[in-house]
């Protein structure tokens, strides 16, 4: 990102291309792309628009005060300068947005932190004041001459979205004030409030606490480890008690650990996972860093240069029976495989599903958590409203030359022809799923656009299948 006079304009750089995950995943990221969808007057344009989105034909996007500008490509490379156009708000608007931001220090706090709380958004409109576009807000402006929005602009406002995700500070640089400039008179604000805040001694004390003049402020929290502690080994040369299980505890241990260190970035962040069922958390156990081994994918395809048979390698570990060698290293190693295998026969039995079953589940639920696997297991029958919204949906998904036939059952479409599939979640968003060796498999994560949703399940699978992205 490039700043420029007096930070009043932040050039970014080209984004990568969007395939396989939506535009907006912040609520203000989709509330900008509402206002583009409600306003624009062809929907042929906003699909053109997202197709050159995806193939990341917006180039550098220049953000100024009421003004967006990139250069979009078409398809045969011809470019078209691209504009939209945001009223800025006027001084007085400022005046009573910035009065009331620190009048709620926690409103200053979240855009601190990047994040544009709905209150925040809520109480400037009480105070008169727009920030999110509406209707009819986002002017568009293209050298191809289209008088409303084009390819080139539905393009640009796409790509924006991504932007609005990372930094809510571009918004109000579209409104009119950079970031350096508005935190300076939010602080300059504070102090002049806290100053005429000080009144008589005998202050009903929950203004005065409100106020910050009783109480010191509270040290800063200690910064959350990069990963979780390190379990201890039980690997001694005492022998366990009866009952005792050392593997087992090992295997608990780390993903203990590695649980606690979850919650407490939860807890952190302002929120905690629901709870799971004995089943789910067992899939959870095996999606996790310490069950990775002990649940390798039986879809995954080995190596064709590595040879299957332990008779042509001089790698010790690689010999299953320890009594045909005396290294130290190969038993070890061996005692390894026994012990992973035991520690995924009992994680298959806790979930319920048998070793094939819980390596797909441990791939739904790295593609997204315990909805991703309530999507692996629930074929429900989508009727009413529910029905409506998803035919819409593949309906505007595609042109008409390009649309693919797919035929419904349940809540599941299946591409005629191809080994691929889409399965609509309760919350209406799109999960690809893939035919492999005569089993449908997750093939990535929830979209709310079946044509992504699509292009990730045709997608050649690459490297370790049951690994595609952290998990819950």
């Amino acid at each position: 990102m490039t700043r420029y006079d007096g930070d009043t304009e932040r050039t970014f750089a080209a984004l990568p291309p969007a395939s396989g995950r939506g535009f907006a995943r912040t609520w203000w990221g989709q509330a900008w792309l509402k206002a583009l969808e409600d306003t624009a007057l062809d929907n042929a344009q906003l699909k053109a628009g997202r197709r050159l989105a995806r193939a990341g034909a917006v180039g550098a996007v220049s953000v100024r005060p009421g003004r967006l500008t990139a250069v979009v490509h078409d398809r045969d490379r011809t470019p078209h300068r691209a504009d939209v156009l945001l009223e800025q708000l006027s001084p007085a608007q400022w005046d009573r947005l910035l009065d009331m931001t620190v009048e709620r220090a926690g409103h200053v706090a979240a855009l601190l932190d990047r994040e544009m709380p709905p209150h925040l958004v809520e109480d400037a409109a009480a105070e008169g004041v727009d920030l999110l576009p509406g209707l009819g807000d986002l002017e568009p402006e293209c050298d191809c001459g289209a008088w409303d929005h084009c390819g080139h602009t539905a393009a640009l406002c796409y790509q924006v979205a991504r932007l609005l995700d990372q930094d809510p500070f571009v918004l109000l640089l579209m409104r009119g004030r950079a970031e350096d400039g508005l935190l300076e008179d939010l602080q300059r604000r504070s102090g002049a409030s806290t100053a005429e805040s000080t009144g008589p001694e005998g202050v009903d004390a929950a203004e005065a606490y409100a106020a910050g003049d009783i109480l010191p402020p509270l040290p800063d929290l200690p910064a959350l480890p990069d990963e979780p502690g390190a379990s201890p080994s039980l690997d001694t040369e005492t022998a366990p008690g009866p009952g005792v299980d050392p593997v087992a505890l090992e295997f608990l241990a780390a993903t203990t650990a590695g649980r606690a260190h979850g919650l407490l970035r939860e807890a952190l962040r302002g929120g905690f996972e629901p709870e799971l069922t004995t089943a789910q958390d067992a899939v959870r156990l095996a999606a996790g860093p310490a069950g990775q081994e002990a649940t390798a994918d039986p879809w995954k395809t080995s190596d064709p240069r590595k040879s299957s048979d332990p008779r042509e390698t001089s790698d010790p570990r690689k010999n299953s029976d320890p009594r045909e060698t005396s290294d130290p290293q190969n038993a070890s190693a061996s005692r390894e495989v026994a012990c992973s295998r035991a520690v995924t026969d009992r994680l298959a039995d806790g979930s319920g599903r048998g070793r094939e079953g819980l390596a797909a589940a441990v791939r739904a639920w790295r593609h997204g958590g315990a909805e991703a696997l309530s999507v692996l297991d629930e074929e429900w029958r989508v009727e009413g409203e529910a029905l409506a919204r998803a035919r819409a949906a593949l309906e505007s998904a595609w042109d008409a030359d390009e649309r693919p036939e797919l035929r419904a059952r349940a809540n599941r479409w299946t591409a005629v022809g191809a080994p691929v599939q889409l399965r609509l979640g309760r919350d209406g968003r799109w999960w690809p799923y893939r035919k492999e060796n005569g089993r449908w498999l997750p093939a990535g994560a929830a979209t709310r656009d079946p044509a992504t949703a699509l292009a990730s399940a045709s997608a050649e699978p690459t490297g370790d299948a049951a690994t595609p992205g952290a998990g819950r």
